[in-house]
């Protein structure tokens, strides 16, 4: 049977258009359109947070009243602020709320993250309730925690009817200003990192805690022993959200005690407020600002020194 010849086989040469093609030209397109599609973000970053930064650290440097001319004067706001006795009370309240409540926080976020167990009943109910207090507003929680602090109010009202004592006026009295404030904060916040501890410790894995349990480890000797370690970067990270975000407290002690009674209850972020709208002197604001940001930058900084000795990456 014959079989026909078959068909020669050509060569496939490239297309002058695909030979034409630089490497370096489509790295330069595809650059383009990087930049294209990061611009919008770009911008954003450089109007509303670089620019600021830097016309902050301007006005820092020069007495700038509100209405009128600046005058540059140097380093005059921070000479004139750390010579404010007023000033340094300011630091003072807000180291003191800072030491106060970021502990509080993560034992109370820890104890209930421990307690809401997979072995809890309804425990994604619990993570509601708990979460709750965070994503409300927090002025209307200050309002609301303002009338059960206040004479006749819930605390004095219980006091009255089951002991028959009046309650201490907690927002007028410097002795208990500071702590309604930090009880109250706690309520606010502690849910957030309840989220996170409760998520660190279900990833802990069964099979080492069923180990300990049955080499004889308690349950107390489990959790320092095992849970700690391995959820250990998610306290750091809490941790450190929490003293950043306690550095920055204005809300609570502005509704609450208007920074009262005297100066007790100042932080500075509410100094800050005061001194660029309430006296409408922005260089000595824009000062006290940048101190805030020198006092956190440093205390990140210490943290992330430290977390190398008790931070267990896996």
């Amino acid at each position: 049977m014959a079989t026909l010849p078959a068909a020669p086989v050509r060569a496939v040469r490239p297309s002058k258009r695909s030979a034409r093609v630089d490497p370096d030209a489509v790295h330069a397109r595809r650059s383009w359109w990087g930049l294209g599609f990061a611009s919008p973000h770009a911008i954003g970053l450089a109007l509303f947070t670089v620019v600021p930064i830097i016309a902050s650290l301007v006005i820092s440097l020069n007495n700038w009243p509100m209405l009128g001319s600046p005058t540059f004067v140097g380093f005059d706001n921070y000479a004139a602020l750390f010579a404010d006795p007023i000033f340094r009370t300011v630091i003072l309240n807000t180291t003191l709320f800072v030491v106060l409540y970021v502990p509080l926080n993560l034992i109370v976020s820890m104890g209930l993250a421990a307690w809401l167990s997979p072995k809890i009943k309804h425990r994604q109910i619990f993570r509601v309730l708990f979460f709750i207090p965070t994503v409300t507003p927090i002025v209307a929680n200050a309002v609301i925690w303002r009338m059960i602090y206040q004479p006749d109010g819930l605390i004095d009202a219980t006091m009255q009817s089951t002991i028959g004592v009046s309650a201490p006026n907690f927002l007028a009295d410097e002795q208990w200003a500071m702590l309604a404030i930090v009880a109250m904060s706690v309520w606010q916040g502690f849910g957030y990192n309840m989220l996170i501890f409760s998520a660190a410790l279900d990833s802990v894995p069964e099979s080492q805690l069923e180990a300990a349990e049955l080499d004889g480890a308690g349950a107390w000797t489990s959790f320092w022993r095992i849970k700690f370690p391995m959820i250990s970067p998610s306290i750091f990270f809490a941790a450190m959200m929490t003293l950043i975000t306690a550095f920055q407290v204005f809300a609570q002690p502005f509704i609450l005690t208007k920074g009262g009674p005297g100066s007790s209850t100042t932080t500075l972020v509410q100094f800050i407020y005061n001194q660029g709208f309430v006296f409408q002197q922005l260089g000595v604001a824009s000062a006290a600002a940048w101190v805030l940001f020198i006092i956190i930058l440093a205390i990140t900084a210490v943290q992330f020194l430290g977390q190398k000795k008790w931070v267990h990456y896996e």
